[in-house]
Protein backbone atom coordinates (compact mmCIF):
# COMPACT_ATOMS: atom_id res chain seq x y z
CA UNK A 1 0.00 0.00 0.00
CA UNK A 2 2.83 2.37 0.83
CA UNK A 3 4.58 1.97 -2.52
CA UNK A 4 1.32 2.40 -4.45
CA UNK A 5 0.20 5.50 -2.54
CA UNK A 6 3.69 7.03 -2.69
CA UNK A 7 3.95 6.52 -6.45
CA UNK A 8 0.38 7.68 -7.10
CA UNK A 9 0.71 10.95 -5.20
CA UNK A 10 4.27 11.64 -6.37
CA UNK A 11 3.55 10.99 -10.05
CA UNK A 12 0.35 13.03 -9.89
CA UNK A 13 2.29 15.96 -8.43
CA UNK A 14 4.69 15.73 -11.38
CA UNK A 15 1.80 16.16 -13.79
CA UNK A 16 0.14 18.90 -11.71
CA UNK A 17 3.34 20.96 -11.63
CA UNK A 18 3.42 20.84 -15.43
CA UNK A 19 -0.25 21.87 -15.58
CA UNK A 20 0.51 24.79 -13.25
CA UNK A 21 3.29 25.97 -15.58
CA UNK A 22 0.82 25.91 -18.49
CA UNK A 23 -1.64 27.89 -16.38
CA UNK A 24 1.03 30.55 -15.75
CA UNK A 25 1.93 30.59 -19.45
CA UNK A 26 -1.69 31.35 -20.38
CA UNK A 27 -2.00 33.98 -17.61
CA UNK A 28 1.15 35.82 -18.70
CA UNK A 29 1.22 35.33 -22.46
CA UNK A 30 -2.52 35.28 -23.23
CA UNK A 31 -4.13 37.26 -20.38
CA UNK A 32 -7.14 38.44 -22.41
CA UNK A 33 -8.01 34.85 -23.37
CA UNK A 34 -7.27 33.30 -19.96
CA UNK A 35 -10.89 32.85 -18.85
CA UNK A 36 -11.74 31.25 -22.21
CA UNK A 37 -8.74 28.92 -22.44
CA UNK A 38 -8.71 27.91 -18.77
CA UNK A 39 -12.45 27.39 -18.50
CA UNK A 40 -13.93 25.26 -15.72
CA UNK A 41 -14.17 22.04 -17.73
CA UNK A 42 -10.66 22.53 -19.10
CA UNK A 43 -9.35 22.69 -15.53
CA UNK A 44 -11.35 19.59 -14.62
CA UNK A 45 -9.93 17.67 -17.59
CA UNK A 46 -6.38 18.76 -16.75
CA UNK A 47 -6.83 17.65 -13.13
CA UNK A 48 -8.36 14.30 -14.13
CA UNK A 49 -5.59 13.79 -16.70
CA UNK A 50 -2.95 14.45 -14.04
CA UNK A 51 -4.46 11.86 -11.68
CA UNK A 52 -4.91 9.38 -14.54
CA UNK A 53 -1.27 9.69 -15.63
CA UNK A 54 -0.15 9.34 -12.01
CA UNK A 55 -2.30 6.23 -11.59
CA UNK A 56 -0.94 4.69 -14.83
CA UNK A 57 2.73 5.22 -13.92
CA UNK A 58 2.08 4.06 -10.36
CA UNK A 59 0.41 0.88 -11.62
CA UNK A 60 3.26 0.06 -14.03
CA UNK A 61 6.08 0.78 -11.56
CA UNK A 62 4.47 -1.05 -8.64
CA UNK A 63 3.49 -4.06 -10.80
CA UNK A 64 7.01 -4.52 -12.19
CA UNK A 65 8.57 -4.01 -8.75
CA UNK A 66 6.27 -6.28 -6.74
CA UNK A 67 6.33 -9.15 -9.25
CA UNK A 68 10.01 -9.81 -8.47
CA UNK A 69 10.84 -12.58 -5.97
CA UNK A 70 12.16 -11.39 -2.60
CA UNK A 71 13.87 -14.11 -0.58
CA UNK A 72 16.26 -13.84 2.34
CA UNK A 73 16.96 -10.32 3.60
CA UNK A 74 13.68 -8.42 3.93
CA UNK A 75 14.92 -5.26 5.67
CA UNK A 76 14.62 -2.17 3.46
CA UNK A 77 17.59 0.16 3.92
CA UNK A 78 15.50 3.25 3.38
CA UNK A 79 13.05 5.62 5.11
CA UNK A 80 10.07 4.25 3.20
CA UNK A 81 9.07 1.68 0.60
CA UNK A 82 9.87 2.81 -2.96
CA UNK A 83 11.04 0.92 -6.09
CA UNK A 84 14.81 1.69 -6.03
CA UNK A 85 15.04 0.56 -2.39
CA UNK A 86 13.06 -2.64 -3.04
CA UNK A 87 15.11 -3.61 -6.10
CA UNK A 88 18.20 -3.99 -3.92
CA UNK A 89 16.46 -6.86 -2.13
CA UNK A 90 15.30 -8.72 -5.24
CA UNK A 91 16.66 -12.25 -5.52
CA UNK A 92 16.34 -12.33 -9.33
CA UNK A 93 17.53 -10.24 -12.27
CA UNK A 94 15.76 -6.87 -12.10
CA UNK A 95 17.01 -5.39 -15.40
CA UNK A 96 13.58 -5.40 -17.07
CA UNK A 97 12.04 -3.75 -14.01
CA UNK A 98 14.75 -1.08 -13.98
CA UNK A 99 14.10 -0.35 -17.66
CA UNK A 100 10.35 -0.14 -17.03
CA UNK A 101 10.90 2.32 -14.16
CA UNK A 102 13.29 4.32 -16.35
CA UNK A 103 10.71 4.44 -19.18
CA UNK A 104 7.99 5.59 -16.79
CA UNK A 105 10.42 8.21 -15.51
CA UNK A 106 10.67 9.58 -19.05
CA UNK A 107 6.86 9.74 -19.22
CA UNK A 108 6.18 11.34 -15.83
CA UNK A 109 9.42 13.28 -15.20
CA UNK A 110 11.14 14.31 -18.45
CA UNK A 111 7.93 14.98 -20.43
CA UNK A 112 6.46 17.35 -17.79
CA UNK A 113 9.86 19.06 -17.39
CA UNK A 114 9.92 19.66 -21.16
CA UNK A 115 6.44 21.25 -20.97
CA UNK A 116 7.57 23.41 -18.04
CA UNK A 117 10.68 24.58 -19.93
CA UNK A 118 8.62 25.44 -23.02
CA UNK A 119 6.05 27.32 -20.90
CA UNK A 120 8.65 29.35 -19.05
CA UNK A 121 10.60 29.95 -22.28
CA UNK A 122 7.50 31.66 -23.69
CA UNK A 123 6.94 33.51 -20.42
CA UNK A 124 10.52 34.86 -20.45
CA UNK A 125 10.09 36.05 -24.05
CA UNK A 126 6.91 37.87 -23.04
CA UNK A 127 8.54 39.41 -19.95
CA UNK A 128 11.49 40.69 -22.01
CA UNK A 129 9.04 42.55 -24.28
CA UNK A 130 7.28 44.21 -21.33
CA UNK A 131 7.94 47.93 -20.87
CA UNK A 132 6.49 48.11 -17.36
CA UNK A 133 8.81 47.29 -14.47
CA UNK A 134 5.78 46.68 -12.25
CA UNK A 135 4.44 44.13 -14.74
CA UNK A 136 7.74 42.26 -14.78
CA UNK A 137 7.86 42.22 -10.97
CA UNK A 138 4.32 40.83 -10.85
CA UNK A 139 5.24 38.01 -13.27
CA UNK A 140 8.35 37.08 -11.28
CA UNK A 141 6.30 37.10 -8.08
CA UNK A 142 3.73 34.78 -9.68
CA UNK A 143 6.20 32.34 -11.23
CA UNK A 144 9.09 32.43 -8.73
CA UNK A 145 7.42 30.26 -6.11
CA UNK A 146 6.41 27.65 -8.68
CA UNK A 147 9.92 27.51 -10.14
CA UNK A 148 11.36 27.00 -6.66
CA UNK A 149 9.11 23.98 -6.04
CA UNK A 150 9.82 22.61 -9.53
CA UNK A 151 13.58 22.84 -8.98
CA UNK A 152 13.47 21.06 -5.61
CA UNK A 153 10.98 18.39 -6.61
CA UNK A 154 12.12 17.46 -10.12
CA UNK A 155 15.82 17.80 -9.37
CA UNK A 156 15.74 15.24 -6.57
CA UNK A 157 13.18 12.93 -8.28
CA UNK A 158 15.11 12.79 -11.56
CA UNK A 159 18.33 12.00 -9.70
CA UNK A 160 16.61 9.13 -7.86
CA UNK A 161 14.67 7.53 -10.72
CA UNK A 162 16.39 8.41 -13.99
CA UNK A 163 19.41 6.14 -13.60
CA UNK A 164 19.95 2.92 -15.55
CA UNK A 165 21.00 0.93 -12.44
CA UNK A 166 18.65 1.57 -9.53
CA UNK A 167 20.52 -0.93 -7.32
CA UNK A 168 23.30 1.61 -6.84
CA UNK A 169 21.17 3.48 -4.26
CA UNK A 170 23.29 4.52 -1.26
CA UNK A 171 23.06 6.68 1.86
CA UNK A 172 23.22 9.88 -0.18
CA UNK A 173 20.20 8.78 -2.22
CA UNK A 174 18.21 8.25 0.98
CA UNK A 175 18.78 11.89 1.92
CA UNK A 176 17.91 13.13 -1.58
CA UNK A 177 14.66 11.14 -1.58
CA UNK A 178 13.57 13.07 1.51
CA UNK A 179 13.45 16.23 -0.64
CA UNK A 180 10.71 15.04 -3.01
CA UNK A 181 8.71 13.14 -0.37
CA UNK A 182 8.98 15.35 2.73
CA UNK A 183 10.76 18.69 2.22
CA UNK A 184 8.97 19.86 -0.95
CA UNK A 185 5.42 19.07 0.32
CA UNK A 186 6.26 20.85 3.61
CA UNK A 187 7.59 23.90 1.75
CA UNK A 188 4.65 24.10 -0.69
CA UNK A 189 2.29 26.02 1.65
CA UNK A 190 5.09 28.37 2.73
CA UNK A 191 6.38 29.07 -0.79
CA UNK A 192 2.96 29.60 -2.36
CA UNK A 193 1.62 31.66 0.55
CA UNK A 194 4.44 34.19 0.05
CA UNK A 195 2.38 35.51 -2.86
CA UNK A 196 -0.35 36.52 -0.40
CA UNK A 197 -0.19 40.20 0.56
CA UNK A 198 -1.34 39.55 4.14
CA UNK A 199 1.34 36.91 4.65
CA UNK A 200 3.99 39.26 3.21
CA UNK A 201 2.84 42.02 5.57
CA UNK A 202 2.96 39.72 8.59
CA UNK A 203 6.42 38.50 7.57
CA UNK A 204 7.71 42.09 7.33
CA UNK A 205 6.37 42.85 10.81
CA UNK A 206 8.04 39.75 12.29
CA UNK A 207 11.40 40.46 10.63
CA UNK A 208 11.12 44.13 11.60
CA UNK A 209 10.72 43.23 15.27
Amino acid sequence: MQIIVLLLTGCTECALLAVMSYDRYVAVCKPLHYSTIMAHWTCVRLAVGSWASGAFVSLVDSTFTLRLPYRGNNIINHFFCEPPALLKLASADSHSTEMAIFAMGVVILLAPVSLILVSYGNIICTVVQMHSGEGRLKVFSTCGSHLMVVGLFYGSAIFAYMRPNAKLMNERDKIISVFYTVVTPMLNPIIYSLRNKDVKGALRKVTGK
